[in-house]
């Protein structure tokens, strides 16, 4: 009985943060109730009047843009913010004045289509959010109403101080303040996907004060009163005070229970609502991801700056002239246009006013030459996008089916970026790795044991020649007497030294049941029984952590059993043979974090020895070691420097006995730490760990590969064929690091390395002396010297390919503004970047230095929440949606599953996205172009008058109904090369990165194009149809005849040409390509058919006048085929002569050549240079040494 009130009393004080000491209390509560932490919450008491006058925020969450009042203000204002919309409205208005040249109906009908349609799209998206809002909302939980009963009520209806019961499964509603639980120690097992994307289970355990209030008429007359912080984004930190039966108790993220987190393996908890709705954690981490637009997005509105630059100049140099013509017309009594009645003209032509007549005109011109401006364009590739990322999500060469994960494009407004990078920036854990633990290797007591072959040691074995290796063969794996036994996840060690309890036999087993012991103790893993099979699992929170659980449970130590107090594993007893129970008492954990690298646990044996077991990085658990422990350094030093160089991560472990003073000092100045209430209380309990994490005994090093994903290095070699350059930003060791670039073919034998970092002597004494100005100034000017050195190798030797390999002690001098610039200029030269033991910030500063200073596209890769801010800094992020959570997925603009589909991805639809786009925008301005420019001439043959010479109606369906969707079809399924030959010839992706389908010259091109087509129509036209009789009657064409006749041609030119620009043809490009010229006729007739009032001037026109005359459709052939005559011999002529890279591969496959290897490496080897990586260029420079003429043509 001694020993269980010994262990409740424990239970409760000591373990993690679940402590209730009172120490220092007082003067450690300071920030209470001051600034930013001025909240007061009346547990159990939401009703009272000083709740009330606080007025928090209701638990009603609203996640849409738009509310039902204000839908159509903002949305109208979002569309009118573009500078191309806001000047229809103005044109649309206008057209109700007498200045216009048509009528209003015409002008603002396709202006509510285009608005109205993007308008519905804005509207459906948001009414699915409000869908999910609804659901969310109402969902229902149990209240405490009084009397000590509850009662189930909706989320929204949720108030700040009430007492709620959650169950098993169920979402946390709000976020809340853990009170108790089924369990008597009144822990909670939380899982967090919601949050940061994690599986693993996250212990919490309530107040020992509230720990007893098992039952529901417990809470009858419950009253607290909890003071703390604001509301903040802060998922991590919480910081608070309880007041219950008059006593304070520090309250700690570990009472805090978070809404949208799931209560696992717990039948239910009690907890107080503390923030609500847009005060709770989540939501105000909720931000949108920053807003990020397409360099091809943004020159565009310069080109639409540009046609606005145009169609002024248009309008103003007509309206000089008409005011010139119209001052002359009346000279004396004779009337120059007679026609106009200058006499007798309103203001519009009256030769006494020609200033004013002028300005008018300008006003009508600026109306009439509006269709220069695609009204639909900006709508049409809203449309085409989202279509795009439907194929991206839908391609099942993109899936995963191992994790049920397909690709998905989170933003469609990205998509042509993805065939324009530059450069790519990539994590290595868990993107370039599978973040899949194995524990593959050990050294203990100075002998390294394991005996597998690692994914770089093969590597290696490759670069050294080795060929039992090389050939991919495991001396041991493939030896008859290899271990049979299955593949376990996480654990691929193989040593028959110490499997199978043969560890009692080796020299110092005493040592190896130490090792094993830590490694079944020193954690945070929790187990999982399976009462079916009887296995125990475990869920722990990093891969790593469940491959040493692993790892000690498959060679005999196995830990089964944790609870607030006690850790509880069997083991094999080297004296009777026997297997037998364990249960060490669990005093203290001091938990693994970024700047500490290691880990702790005090626990106290069965024969009452008080042990603190360590496990760290070597960096810093070397410097901790005894005098007297350091008897298996030298040997452990050389085998973790052996494991680094095969691409595995290392931990040192080691062990001290502690006495009952030290411990009892520790333990309180722990508790005041812990209790403490202040922003530095994570530094506080750092620093009393530091005081006990010393003068260890090292026991030896364990050593986990992390396997490169399948495909990692055939994706790497592909995109740097490409062109694209890959830098990798890792936090690993950088011999590690350097590994695993030779293994992903990032590294390559005979690459010269130019290594940066501060590991000198002098740099390291001064470390020892502490002197934090001289450590300082000697760091930056070794980096700066450094640097120097690397460029001038550089500058000395331009046909060698070169790799930077910088720490993250260099990185930070490397990043400071006199430095930077160097730093890119040498990281841009060489052929591979890795920077080593880099922080998550550092990561972020480099991706936003190569963004800003290069100009070009970048893009980030990352699967953990370490990766966020690069993904974010980065043009285009890509999350891996892989075992460290979801963090990076849900700040990435792409989700995929593996780093391999990134091939994919860039070179097949970022190729494709950005063709298309491209070519949509340009034949977009071409079509306007050639049809303003018509008006534009007739408008100077009739002298300028404002006659337009079209038909209302005509002139608005242009660009609504006639020629767009054939555009949206080119958007959605053209293909210059297929998706094969796409990845048959990487260099192709280059045009994207060069923008030549999308540069000035190509778009002035198309432009030029649309002039010389316009010029073709107007005068051919006009001299085939005037004077000359148009029909057999001898009747003359008219304006409506000659208009109607030049829009027919307009029509079916811009048709054609896009069925020339189009590369692949699908039946449903056919149908709207050919679909649109003929609706032209149907609408002719329909609209002909109406009433005169309606149709005007276009009357029975196409049944009494254009189709019986046979000149109507001469003039339509010849015309059609004289206007397509310049396109067809240049692109003849270029295709011929002058080939781009696309039009070589479609010769290619136009000759039937697609198979012939001695061709296709003619045209591939232009993607090889000596600056490339990948194992494609290491065997062309094994066998043919690569020299600088060989370079990229276009």
């Amino acid at each position: 009985m001694g020993t269980g009130r010994r262990r409740k009393k424990l239970h409760f004080s000591k373990i993690y943060s679940f402590t209730c000491g009172k120490a220092a209390f007082k003067e450690d509560h300071s920030q209470i109730g001051g600034p930013g932490f001025s909240r007061v919450v009346y547990c159990n008491e939401p009703n009272c009047f000083e709740a009330e006058t606080r007025n928090y925020a209701g638990n009603y969450v609203r996640s849409t843009k738009y509310t039902a009042a204000s839908f159509f203000p903002k949305a109208l204002f979002e569309q009118f913010r573009r500078v191309a919309n806001f000047y229809f409205l103005v044109t649309a208005i206008l057209s109700f004045t007498s200045l216009a040249p048509y009528s209003a109906v015409s002008a603002i009908i396709p202006l509510i289509i285009v608005i109205g349609a993007t308008m519905v799209k804005e509207g459906i998206e948001d009414w699915r959010r409000k869908q999910q809002d609804i659901e969310v909302n109402n969902r229902k939980v149990k209240v405490h109403y009084g009397d000590g009963n509850f009662d189930n009520i909706e989320w929204k209806n949720l108030r700040v101080g009430d007492i709620v019961k959650v169950e098993k499964d169920e979402f946390f509603p709000a976020d809340l303040v853990l009170l108790s639980s089924n369990y008597e120690d009144a822990i909670c097992y939380v899982e967090t996907m919601n949050l940061d994307g994690e599986t693993n289970l996250k212990l919490k355990q309530a107040l020992e004060a509230t720990s007893l209030l098992h039952e529901e008429s417990n809470f009858k007359d419950f009253k607290a009163l909890v003071k703390c912080e604001d509301p903040n984004a802060n998922l991590y930190s919480f910081v608070g005070t309880m007041e219950y039966q008059e006593q304070q108790h520090p309250l700690s993220p570990q009472q805090l229970l978070l809404r949208d987190s799931k209560l696992r393996n717990t039948e239910y908890i009690y907890g107080a609502v503390i923030f609500t709705g847009h005060d709770t954690k989540v939501i105000q981490n909720s931000t949108d991801p920053p807003s990020k637009r397409s360099k091809i997005e943004k020159k565009m509105d310069k080109i639409i700056y540009l046609l606005f630059g145009v169609l002024f100049l248009m309008s103003f140099v007509g309206s000089i002239y008409f005011g010139i013509v119209t001052r002359d017309d009346l000279d004396g009594n004779r009337m120059k246009r007679w026609y106009l009645r200058p006499d007798n003209a309103a203001i519009f032509f009256d030769p006494k006013r020609a200033p004013i007549a002028a300005i008018y005109h300008f006003l009508t011109a600026m109306m009439l030459y509006s269709y220069l401006i695609p009204i639909s364009l900006y709508v049409s590739i809203e449309i085409v996008k989202v279509l795009q990322t439907v194929f991206i999500n839908q391609d099942t060469n993109m899936y995963y089916e191992e994790a049920d994960k397909p690709a998905h494009a989170r933003t469609s407004n990205l998509n042509e970026e993805l065939g324009q990078i530059d450069t790519i920036l990539s994590d290595k854990t868990g993107t370039l790795t599978a973040n899949s633990m194995e524990f593959v290797k050990c050294s203990v007591a100075g002998t390294a044991y394991g005996r597998g072959i690692t994914e770089v040691e093969r590597a290696m074995a490759k670069r050294k020649g080795s060929p039992l290796l090389a050939k991919g063969r495991d001396p041991v794996r493939d030896s008859p007497k290899a271990d049979t036994k299955s593949l376990i996840k996480g654990f691929n060690f193989r040593d028959e030294r110490i499997a199978d309890g043969n560890w009692v036999n080796e020299p110092h087993s005493d040592v190896i049941q130490k090792f094993f012991r830590l490694l079944a103790i020193c954690h945070t893993a929790i187990p999982e029984l399976d009462e079916d099979t009887g296995k125990v699992s475990y869920e722990a929170e990093s891969p790593d952590e469940a491959a040493f659980v692993i790892a000690a449970r498959e060679l005999g130590f196995e830990f089964y059993k944790r609870t607030q107090a006690s850790i509880s594993f069997n083991e094999l007893d080297p004296v009777s043979g026997e297997r037998v129970e364990r249960s060490y008492i669990l005093l203290n954990v001091l938990e693994f974090n970024s700047s500490r690298k290691r880990m702790s646990v005090i626990v106290r044996d069965e024969e009452g020895k008080l042990l603190l077991l360590c496990k760290g990085a070597d960096s810093v658990m070397f410097e901790r070691l005894a005098k007297n422990g350091r008897e298996f350094e030298e040997e452990t030093r050389e085998h973790v420097n052996e494991y680094a160089d095969a691409g595995l991560r290392t931990l040192l472990l080691g062990y001290r006995e502690l006495n009952e003073e030290e411990y009892k000092e520790f333990s309180t100045k722990f508790a005041e730490a812990k209790n403490s209430v202040s922003a530095d209380r994570e530094t506080l309990i750092d620093d009393v760990a530091e005081t006990i994490e010393k003068d260890l005994i090292l026991l030896g090093a364990t050593a986990v590969e992390d396997k490169l994903q399948q495909g990692v290095p055939e994706c790497i070699d592909k995109l740097a064929q490409a062109g694209i350059k890959i830098w990798v930003l890792t936090g690993d060791k950088m011999e590690t690091a350097i590994n695993i670039g030779f293994a992903c073919s990032l590294l390559r034998q005979g690459m010269k390395q130019i290594i940066v970092n501060l590991e000198t002597p002098d740099i390291k004494t001064l470390e020892r002396g502490g002197d934090k100005g001289a450590i300082t100034k000697a760091s930056k000017n070794s980096v700066l010297q450094q640097l120097s050195q690397g460029k001038a190798q550089l500058t000395a030797s331009k046909s060698e390919a070169f790799a930077l390999i910088i720490d993250g002690k260099s990185l930070v001098y490397a990043l400071e503004d006199d430095m930077k610039k160097m730093f890119l200029q040498l990281a841009v030269g060489c052929a591979s970047v890795i920077c080593c033991r880099s922080s998550p910030k550092q990561k972020a500063l480099v991706t936003r230095l190569v963004k800003a200073e290069t100009g070009k596209t970048t893009l980030a890769i990352g699967d953990g929440a370490n990766d966020v801010g690069m993904l974010q800094e980065a043009d285009i992020g890509v999350g891996i949606s892989g075992v460290e959570g979801m963090q990076a997925v849900m700040s990435s603009d792409i989700a995929i599953a593996q780093f391999r589909y990134l091939e994919r991805l860039l070179l097949v639809h970022g190729h494709w996205c950005y063709r298309r786009i491209s070519s949509m925008i340009c034949y977009f301005f071409y079509k306007n172009v050639a049809f303003g420019i018509t008006l534009f001439l007739y408008e100077a043959h009739a002298s300028f008058s404002g006659q337009p010479a079209y038909n209302d109606w005509f002139l608005s369906l242009y660009n609504v109904f006639f020629t767009s969707l054939p555009v949206i079809a080119l958007g959605v399924f053209d293909q210059d090369v297929s998706a094969r030959l796409c990845l048959k010839f990487p260099l192709l992706y280059q045009e994207g990165v060069q923008n030549v389908l999308f540069s000035w010259r190509r778009i002035i091109g198309w432009m030029a194009n649309g002039v010389c087509s316009a010029i073709i129509i107007f005068f051919f036209c006009m001299k085939a149809l005037d004077p000359q009789a148009f029909n057999k009657d001898g009747k003359i064409a008219g304006l409506d005849i000659v208009g109607t006749t030049m829009y027919t041609c307009i029509v079916w030119v811009v048709n054609c040409q896009m069925a020339l620009a189009v590369s692949y043809f699908t039946l449903i490009q056919h149908i709207f390509i050919w679909g649109g010229v003929g609706f032209w006729y149907i609408f002719l007739l329909a609209y002909g058919a109406m009433p005169i009032s309606f149709s005007t001037t276009a009357y029975q026109l196409f049944v009494e006048s254009l189709a019986p005359a046979v000149t109507f459709w001469l003039v339509t052939l010849f015309v059609v085929i004289a206007a397509l005559v310049p396109y067809f011999s240049y692109k003849a002529i270029q295709m011929r002569f002058f080939p781009m890279y696309h039009g070589m591969i479609q010769w290619i496959r136009y000759e039937g050549k697609t198979e012939d290897p001695e061709y296709c490496n003619v045209v591939r080897q232009r993607s090889i240079r000596h600056t490339t990586v990948g194992f494609t260029a290491r065997s062309m420079a094994r066998t043919n040494p690569l020299t600088g003429s060989v370079h990229y043509h276009r």
